[in-house]
């Protein structure tokens, strides 16, 4: 087993991606498009997660668990039609939804990810 961290698109706060002992953690994902209509804030998030999933040089395929946090419960169906769709059939990960407060006005959603390296 390695002891080797791999830190991705490092910032003095955090790392967008950790690899360590074959799990890859992503931090929490928010869309660009504050204001915008669940479909597509979910959307962008989800889009930016295959992108950095793939900097660590793996797909939606090797999701392990997911954490999604909701501005308001009335989301939950448009978010689900969205994640429904993105996650590859038979692979889905563990997941937990709850309702939070997001840190910025018009956030409503918000997603982090681990997956098998």
């Amino acid at each position: 087993m390695s002891n080797q961290i791999e830190r991705l698109q490092t910032n003095a706060r955090m790392s967008q991606v950790v690899v360590a002992n074959g799990v890859v953690y992503l931090s929490g994902q928010v869309p660009d498009s504050a204001g915008a209509a669940i479909d597509v804030q979910a959307t962008e998030i989800l889009t930016r997660i295959d992108k950095l999933l793939a900097s660590a040089g793996i797909d939606k395929a090797r999701l392990l668990t997911a954490n999604v946090w909701l501005s308001d419960p009335k989301h939950f169906d448009g978010f689900n039609a969205v994640w429904d769709a993105w996650v590859p059939e038979g692979n889905a990960p563990t997941r937990a939804c709850v309702t939070s407060i997001l840190m910025k006005p018009g956030l409503d959603v918000e997603i982090a990810v681990t997956a098998h390296a």
